[in-house]
């Protein structure tokens, strides 16, 4: 035996109902283009398979990536943080790209997740048609519900397509927001504390 596998077979397309087709066409034609030359003829299917996987965080519930934590942590009880989390998402507003990194911190009281977990859950609500102030908030209040720690601090900073492709067209302009919670919310040391290891 090589130990070499099989190939596993590609995951099949979704499919794509007519109707979103024909709406991709319609915008196409109104854009100033010809949907039907060569160059467009499949761009309708790309793009709403495309749409379809940008906004997979609809299918999920991004707190079960919490379901499963972890008691023996060896009596560690300071921070744990999570940061430079890349991330993709949409504006709600013009469908835009939003692309950013996000830092995700909390003190555990009595139990943690995998860090994976936590990436996950900001993925989960990224991958939704979104405003950033609402995503910042859906990630601190997923783990703050779901982890009960002492506090949670989440900061993210992004670039909008809709300032740097469109209407002002102002390139190299970052949003940061952030949500602090329980003792980082209080507690003005706490606070600093974690602020400083994101390097905020």
């Amino acid at each position: 035996m090589t130990g070499t596998t099989e190939p596993q077979p590609l995951p099949e397309k979704p499919h794509v109902p007519a109707e979103v087709e024909d709406a991709i066409r319609t915008l196409i034609r109104w854009a100033g283009d010809d949907p039907a030359r060569e160059g467009l003829i499949d761009t309708p299917k790309r793009v709403a398979r495309a749409w379809k996987e940008y906004c997979q965080g609809y299918g999920e519930d991004p707190s079960h990536h919490l379901n499963r934590t972890f008691e023996e942590v060896g009596g560690y009880d300071e921070i744990v943080l999570l940061k430079d989390i890349p991330f993709q998402s949409h504006c709600e507003h013009h469908m835009a790209p939003i692309v950013g990194k996000a830092a995700i911190a909390y003190l555990p009281r009595d139990r943690v997740v995998g860090i994976s977990k936590l990436a996950r859950v900001l993925h989960g609500f990224a991958r939704r048609l979104q405003v950033q102030e609402r995503l910042t908030a859906e990630v601190a209040d997923c783990i703050w519900q779901r982890l009960e720690p002492h506090g949670v601090a989440v900061v993210i900073e992004a670039t909008h397509g809709c300032m740097t492709g469109r209407g002002v067209g102002t390139h190299g302009v970052t949003m940061t927001t952030s949500r602090m919670m329980g003792v980082f919310r209080e507690d003005e040391r706490s606070r600093r504390e974690v602020l400083a290891l994101m390097g905020h």
